[in-house]
């Protein structure tokens, strides 16, 4: 416990490193002007799409149970995703909410090792949905732009994703005397439903492709609001720049991605010519979308019906 909090605080500390030194690049007064002018039609189409990133992601991950032979409900898995979206911004772990998605998806009826497994493959194809993202349409970036630092990265990270799928494929695949351990033989189930997932047309095309058009949708949020704030930026701009500010806030140095977000959007939108305080208020005010709309799960967990309940054997 006590290590734990360590590292949150850690990532606390880093955070608001990255934020003060922010502050201190950027025009304070510009950016309150910018922040409160607002348009608040603009504004609810941003909430609005970041409701539907909820709704895409629960599709994407009810389509990683159907592949793996996991039974639950659509309704059910909205609900439990939802609540694990909540636990990602109350509690200080940045894996917080994936367990509560296994806790609850256990006692709704799936075995532990389906539950464990779905969330995992569907954190898996959301990172490696991204990273194809990000790949695509690097050539955009790289063509509107002279000198990019780093294009190198995304193919490179394409192929380590191929991979790690890859290996996570021939987990069952050791020596024999390594079955007697019980984690070995749930990284053989592991393999197995990885292969289900990933070597299934249907189900690979369908989970990878939610998994883009949720990254994809979650640039149109940044659009919106850079509409809100009269940014001149474009649907592409932000469909080539959003992805790898996303991809960055997934490292696990910061909490909720706070200071990472906004220094790397900063960077990004600098280089089609956004101001670095426009920039900043645009990564807080997203930030902001992210909370509102997660607090909604809080009160499905204080309403859920089953919170008294047995786990099922």
């Amino acid at each position: 416990m006590l290590k734990s909090w360590l590292i949150w605080g850690a990532k606390l500390g880093f955070s608001g490193v990255l934020i003060w030194y922010l502050i201190g690049k950027v025009d304070l007064d510009e950016a309150w002007r910018r922040g409160s002018a607002i348009r608040a039609d603009w504004l609810a189409v941003s909430v609005g799409l970041m409701m539907a990133q909820i709704a895409l992601a629960t599709w994407r991950w009810h389509s990683v149970m159907r592949a793996i032979g996991a039974v639950l409900a659509l309704r059910r898995t909205l609900r439990i995703f939802y609540m694990g979206t909540f636990f990602n911004l109350a509690l200080p772990s940045s894996i917080g909410g994936d367990a509560v998605r296994v806790w609850k998806a256990r006692r709704a009826g799936l075995t532990l090792a389906a539950a464990l497994n779905s969330v995992m493959l569907e954190r898996v194809a959301t990172l490696f949905g991204l990273v194809l993202l990000v790949a695509v349409t690097q050539p955009l970036l790289l063509s509107r732009l002279d000198d990019v630092p780093g294009a190198w990265v995304f193919p490179i990270l394409t192929l380590m994703g191929l991979a790690g799928i890859g290996v996570l494929m021939v987990l069952d695949q050791l020596p024999e005397g390594f079955r007697r351990w019980r984690v070995m033989r749930g990284l053989a189930q592991l393999a197995g439903d990885t292969r289900r997932l990933f070597l299934t047309p249907r189900h690979a095309v369908v989970t990878l492709g939610l998994a883009v058009l949720g990254h994809a949708n979650l640039a149109m949020v940044v659009h919106a609001l850079a509409m809100g704030l009269g940014i001149e930026v474009s649907v592409v701009d932000c469909l080539v720049l959003v992805p790898p500010v996303i991809l960055l806030t997934m490292l696990p140095i910061s909490v909720a991605g706070w200071g990472v977000r906004e220094g790397a959007m900063v960077a990004a939108f600098g280089f089609v010519g956004v101001p670095a305080a426009s920039a900043l208020v645009l990564s807080i005010l997203y930030g902001l979308v992210v909370i509102v709309t997660g607090l909604p799960g809080g009160a499905i967990w204080l309403l859920d019906a089953d919170r008294g309940e047995e786990a099922p054997v």
